[in-house]
């Protein structure tokens, strides 16, 4: 059921959001899409059904899904110590340390800290860095060597780098780039035909970004050279795609994870009782909650889902509004669909 106390479209111009595009799950599948305003402001090109999105760090969601259908098929492991894997470069362990694992990477719990001021768009000037060259801090994007900070499995820190040495673990494994494999097990099984970490020469179809003053952003399509992080750009339905496939998954009914994973996935790591693989968790009255949220130059977004209860809801902008999700547009609309509809209660 549509919203009856939310006006989006005045709430566009109260928060000078250019565009907005959403999807809601209930009983396992795409109950409705809504879309409002426009891809660029100035122009005539309307945010429609498959308007492509900026997805931030939503990216790392899906990031954690391929980790997860990887290591279902004995690709990778989440307990295993990684630098066992990787070859062109290790990441620095003292003696004394634990040695890190996938579990400890998705869970921002690996010790690594991003150095301040690091992880920004592709200064197309500079050419596009290898995954190497970043860990390594020989470019802007990161420029000091990725090296751990606290014991692994100690202490949360919210990591781009961390998935960062993820992407790399998987391109080292697979001889294969990270979109590739992206492609091969999850986009292609899925049919997510309008999720990509490359931009075509006709950008019709996707959103520009625009700064909290409705202002276009320079180079009004912005890129991370460091897809498993935060390259991803895909729409409000794909992204509900995905997670029905974990909906699906815990009645045993998915084509690519099994009930066992999709469970794993949910569970408390590292004694943080909010922090699972890749998602975030809460465990109100009704039922597990999972979240992923992304937050960008120019663009904003938000996933929010019970999978036991086969209920969910996906925003997303084409503006980046300078506060968080919850106290903007993609809060006031989270609320309303909340508390007046059997979507997310």
């Amino acid at each position: 059921m549509k919203s009856k106390t939310v006006n989006i479209p005045k709430l566009l111009e109260k928060y000078q959001i250019a565009g907005l595009s959403m999807a809601t799950i209930e009983g396992a599948a795409i109950k409705r899409t809504e879309f409002f305003g426009f891809l660029e402001i100035g122009s005539n090109r309307k945010v429609e059904s498959n308007s492509i999105f900026n997805a931030c760090s939503i990216s790392k969601f899906f990031t954690s899904i391929l980790v997860m259908i990887l290591a279902e098929k004995d690709i990778l492991d989440l307990d295993k110590d990684i630098n066992e894997n990787l070859s062109s470069w290790k990441v620095p362990v003292k003696p004394s340390h634990r040695f890190i694992t996938l579990r400890h990477l998705l869970s921002h719990q690996s010790g690594v800290v991003d150095p301040e001021g690091s992880f920004d768009v592709l200064n197309p000037l500079l050419g596009t860095p290898t995954m190497i060259e970043i860990v390594k801090g020989k470019t802007s994007y990161c420029h000091v060597p990725i090296q751990l900070k606290y014991e692994p499995g100690s202490e949360f820190h919210y990591s781009d780098a961390g998935y960062c040495i993820i992407q790399l673990l998987i391109e080292e494994i697979t001889g294969k780039s990270f979109e590739a494999v992206m492609n091969d097990y999850l986009f292609q099984p899925l049919h997510l035909n309008n999720s990509t970490f490359e931009l075509p020469e006709n950008k019709h179809q996707f959103a520009c970004g625009h700064s909290k003053r409705g202002e276009s952003i320079k180079g009004r399509f912005p890129i991370y050279p460091y897809p498993a992080a935060s390259g991803l750009w895909t729409t409000p339905t794909e992204v509900a795609r995905l997670v029905i496939e974990i909906m699906k998954a815990l009645k045993g009914e998915s084509k690519c994870l099994s009930a066992d994973i999709a469970q794993e996935l949910m569970k408390s790591q590292g004694g943080k009782e909010w922090m699972g693989l890749g998602v975030f968790l809460d465990k109100p009255e009704k039922g597990i909650e999972i979240s992923s949220l992304g937050w960008g130059v120019g663009f904003q977004c938000m996933v929010v889902a019970y999978p036991y209860k086969e209920t969910g809801l996906v925003i997303m902008i084409n503006t980046d509004p300078g506060v968080h999700q919850l106290k903007g547009i993609i809060g006031e609309v989270y609320r309303s669909y909340n508390s007046e509809s059997s979507l997310l209660s």
